[in-house]
């Protein structure tokens, strides 16, 4: 009976630490899932992080690009109205009565002026006989013509001009209708 007794005890113990470590078994893989989710989760953030500061970095650079851009816009826009005043100068029919030097200075500041406009990305409008369009051009006279479509500019006033194909001034037109 002793040895039965025996061979049930150890038997028990047997069940006892299987039980144990089933239990531990049991302990680990739940500290495994919690470690596993709690690195997921890390991860994840980790993830959103790096994508919200690749995005910030984006716009960024595309605010610097943008501020080296149109930086000089508002120089330009003052300049536009001294660029009327010189092709006013240059077309005006008192041309042929002024003096060839100050008539070849006047074209040299033009070309100045130009070729100023033209490194910063500065174009003049072509508007004459266009379609009219409420974002390059402004209408200031409207008059029946029965040669042209209606709707087209028919008379620029003002040049309109753009800076890097962003219309920075208006053309002031005459359109049919």
């Amino acid at each position: 009976m002793k040895k039965k007794n025996n061979e049930v005890e150890q038997e028990i113990n047997e069940a006892e630490e299987k039980d144990g470590f089933e239990q531990d078994a049991v302990k680990e893989v739940n500290v495994e899932i919690e470690l596993q989710a709690t690195i997921d989760q890390l991860n994840d953030k980790y993830l959103r992080l790096n994508a919200e500061y690749q995005n910030y970095r984006k716009r960024v650079e595309k605010e610097k690009a943008d501020i080296f851009k149109y930086g000089i816009e508002k120089m330009i826009v003052e300049l536009l109205p001294t660029m009327d005043n010189f092709e006013r100068a240059l077309s005006s029919k008192n041309t042929e009565k002024m003096d060839q030097k100050i008539l070849d200075g006047l074209i040299m500041i033009k070309k100045s002026f130009d070729a100023f406009f033209d490194k910063h990305g500065v174009k003049k409008m072509e508007a004459l006989g266009q379609p009219f369009d409420p974002v390059k051009h402004h209408a200031v006279m409207t008059e029946s013509v029965e040669d042209s479509e209606s709707e087209h500019v028919i008379e620029v006033l003002q040049d309109g001009y753009l800076m890097n194909d962003k219309v920075i001034r208006t053309s002031m037109v005459k359109v049919s209708n």
